[in-house]
């Protein structure tokens, strides 16, 4: 008898805590849910805003960017270290850490404050930088904090926080999975799978249930109805690939620093850095007519929903934007933007090919940079796809995809976050 009551106990035992992780996980999912739509919301009205400032005081951007840059890195440096960026290196670092108060350095309850707040500034004052990277690091610190209560499945929370924010912001389930698979973890893990489909499914509906079903860049059919369309195709491929790798290499080389005087003046002056960078993406405003400020989601649905062309250079200054938006230490995520920089690189090259729908084209380019940048093709075409629903271009969009993230490994032999996820480990293991 004492056998059996014994063995029941321990069967309790086992279920309470199998049914206490599925709480944690789904709880952690609308939470995630509701912060990536509070995050949406108000990234809108501080683009509107900088734009309504812009309509009455046209030259205001080569005051208020540098001196928000400066603002933004003087707060994240002294209040909210470890903000800076995407996000994503940070998520991704903290997944490799088996020290709770290291990742907990990397993700938390006060960096997702931080991130949120710093990345509202950055559009406010015109950054070229996106909402989605920081949401993922949101989503993992979001789950991080209610996982304290399942201390063994941390790496899987952190997995499953990052894929739903991915979800929640985009709208996109399957993309938020692939993610986490191709990017996150690298693996199939069956363990935690259930769980952080689970999780990505109660973000997703929770997006769902406050924001209504949409697509993000609307819904678009195009195709490539004639053979010879198909060589945009190999072109937007390895265009994008190549210029997608020198964002990568760009980024990466800045945050290691060179070695030499330039390097630590640069490491003595960050405020200094962030003044001329955001001094360097006024200039980029006003060149492109002011489109390339902020996450460049407006420029890129109009264009696909209504043909509204971009200027010829929209592309080019997108890509020095980000470019310097990203390296002057302010916190602020590159998906958008790099999606509206292969979509301003499908503009130019379906100036090749007239016949073909410009939304095709459009499409692939965008596919094409964003492999480039992130060297992850799956997630690059999956998200592409569900964003619009376009699911003619399905194969175009892969082999596109595949063949930018073979040509960006000739630029930048390793993806841009895992790379930048090494120095946040090196860093935190040595502290």
């Amino acid at each position: 008898m004492k056998y059996l009551r014994d063995r029941h106990l321990r069967l309790a035992r086992v279920t309470t805590a199998r049914w206490q992780r599925r709480a944690i996980f789904l709880l952690g999912g609308i939470t995630v849910g509701a912060a990536a739509v509070a995050l949406a919301l108000l990234a809108d009205r501080a683009q509107a805003a900088f734009a309504l400032l812009l309509a009455k005081f046209h030259y205001a951007s080569l005051v208020v960017t540098p001196a928000g840059f400066m603002l933004s890195v003087f707060l994240t440096n002294r209040y909210f270290q470890n903000s800076q960026g995407s996000g994503i290196p940070q998520a991704i670092a903290a997944r490799r850490l088996t020290d709770q108060p290291a990742r907990g350095r990397l993700v938390s309850i006060r960096i997702a404050v931080g991130k949120i707040l710093l990345t509202l500034l950055g559009l406010l004052c015109g950054a070229s930088v996106g909402r989605e990277g920081p949401t993922v690091q949101v989503g993992a610190s979001i789950m991080f904090a209610i996982g304290r209560m399942s201390p063994r499945r941390q790496p899987g929370l952190i997995l499953a926080g990052a894929a739903a924010g991915i979800a929640a912001a985009f709208n996109t389930p399957l993309a938020g999975i692939v993610f986490g698979i191709e990017e996150m973890s690298q693996a199939f893990e069956v363990r935690t799978s259930g769980l952080i489909i689970a999780a990505v499914i109660a973000a997703g509906v929770t997006s769902l249930a406050l924001l209504g079903n949409y697509t993000y860049f609307g819904t678009n059919a195009s195709t490539l109805p004639h053979i010879v369309d198909w060589l945009a195709v190999p072109v937007c491929g390895v265009l994008g690939g190549l210029l997608g790798g020198a964002f990568g290499r760009n980024v990466i080389v800045m945050a290691r620093g060179f070695p030499n005087a330039v390097g630590r003046a640069l490491k003595r002056c960050p405020l200094a850095f962030a003044f001329l960078c955001g001094l360097g993406v006024a200039l980029c405003g006003l060149a492109s007519g002011d489109t390339i400020f902020g996450t460049g989601y407006p420029q890129v649905k109009a264009m696909l929903d209504s043909g509204t062309p971009l200027p010829w250079n929209f592309g080019l200054l997108k890509f020095a934007a980000t470019t310097l938006s990203t390296i002057s230490g302010i916190p602020g995520g590159i998906f958008s933007p790099s999606l509206a920089v292969g979509a301003g690189l499908g503009a130019n090259v379906a100036h090749l090919f007239p016949d073909a729908p410009l939304g095709a084209i459009v499409l692939l380019g965008m596919v094409s940079y964003f492999s480039g940048v992130v060297q992850a093709p799956i997630t690059a075409f999956v998200i592409v796809t569900e964003m619009t629903e376009n699911h003619n271009l399905v194969l175009p969009l892969m082999v596109a995809s595949l063949i930018a993230s073979a040509a960006s490994r000739l630029v930048c032999p390793e993806g841009v976050y895992h790379a930048l996820a090494k120095g946040f480990v090196q860093r935190e293991a040595a502290a």
